[in-house]
């Protein structure tokens, strides 16, 4: 890259922080997913979905991009290897009002691996850096990169450290790194989660050798007190599935992380500020079990936990279910539960 591109992608790549975010998740985190987890918490930084390049050029645009300005900031997650076919994917973005671009390269699925993006491309440092400048040259919102610490035989630090600067040369300047390595062949998506050993030492060591890029951690995390813990060493930390599967635990986030003074919503405020977006999607014809399965683990590790879930599970999918699918449940768990604000 020349020196005024630099310069020019440098200026344009002004990249607030977010010490917490929830990660992309493939069919969990839709727009509904996203409107349930902003009435838990206003600041936390969303994701989409990851979305390829040709379902955006060649599919339903509305369905896959719209979303509410209630879920901003949000980041739309693309999934691709063509620089030319980011670019264009990311001025859509733009012009459609998304805070920022991630390119994901950290999916280990085989279809995604069949694509040739996803964790396959860290192996291919510079057509990443290829793809980071093309989308940068074209748009003004920030362009940043979720990867893994490395794939299969290719999973030194040294290979990690060149991975990120490279990619840092072209213009990136936040990385989310998920602190496994993924193993292409063998493992599954679902594995790949789990197996391969978390190394956060890794990641700790690239905020150390690359003090001025905004570096986040994911993988493995659960508990706020270890987002605490984290952030003594990285940027930001990105949690997956305990984001979905216990969402009130983002309930205080607000305020312990981005020094708000706001009030902590209960659950009972939670579903009543989910019920004008659910009488809103009733009447555009989207089945409420769209929506209502994402609020399934909001009394997770509470008492009502299993009336709340049994109650939804099986009412949401019947013919002409409404809101009373709510009213309903609400009415069979204790007041003090549904008020009180204490994870």
């Amino acid at each position: 890259m020349n020196d005024t591109l630099q310069t020019t992608n440098n200026l344009k790549q002004n990249i607030q922080t977010y010490p917490l975010s929830v990660a992309p998740m493939m069919d969990w985190t839709d727009r509904h997913y996203r409107y349930f987890m902003r009435q838990i918490t206003k600041s936390t930084f969303l994701y989409t979905e990851m979305v390829t390049t040709g379902a955006i050029l060649y599919g339903d645009k509305n369905r896959l991009l719209d979303f509410s300005e209630t879920e901003k900031p949000i980041s739309l997650q693309l999934g691709g290897d063509n620089p030319q076919q980011l670019a264009e994917c990311a001025k859509i973005a733009e012009d459609w009002g998304y805070s920022e671009v991630n390119l994901n390269v950290g999916c280990p699925s085989d279809r995604v691996q069949q694509g040739n993006f996803g964790a396959c491309l860290m192996a291919k440092p510079e057509l990443v850096a290829l793809c980071v400048e093309k989308m940068i040259d074209k748009v003004n919102i920030p362009i940043t990169v979720k990867h893994r610490i490395g794939i299969d035989d290719r999973h030194s630090y040294e290979e990690l450290a060149h991975f990120v600067q490279t990619v840092a040369d072209a213009g990136c300047k936040r990385f989310i790194v998920h602190a496994r390595i993924a193993l292409l062949k063998g493992l599954s998506p679902r594995d790949n989660r789990t197996v391969p050993p978390l190394r956060y030492n890794d990641v700790y060591q690239l905020k150390k050798d690359f003090p001025k890029l905004i570096i986040e951690i994911n993988g493995g995390i659960k508990t706020l007190s270890e987002v605490e813990e984290h952030l003594k060493y990285t940027d930001g930390v990105m949690l997956g599935r305990v984001a979905y599967e216990n969402p009130y635990i983002f309930a205080g986030v607000d305020n312990l992380f981005f020094n708000t003074n706001t009030s902590k919503p209960s659950r009972r405020d939670i579903i009543e500020l989910m019920i004008p977006h659910i009488e809103k999607c009733l009447k555009n014809d989207i089945y409420i079990n769209k929506i209502i399965i994402h609020m399934l683990g909001l009394f997770n590790h509470q008492e009502g936990s299993k009336i709340w879930k049994r109650h939804l599970s099986e009412n949401m999918h019947k013919k002409n279910a409404g809101i009373e699918i709510l009213t309903d449940v609400i009415a069979k768990i204790p007041a003090y539960i549904l008020d009180d604000n204490i994870n």
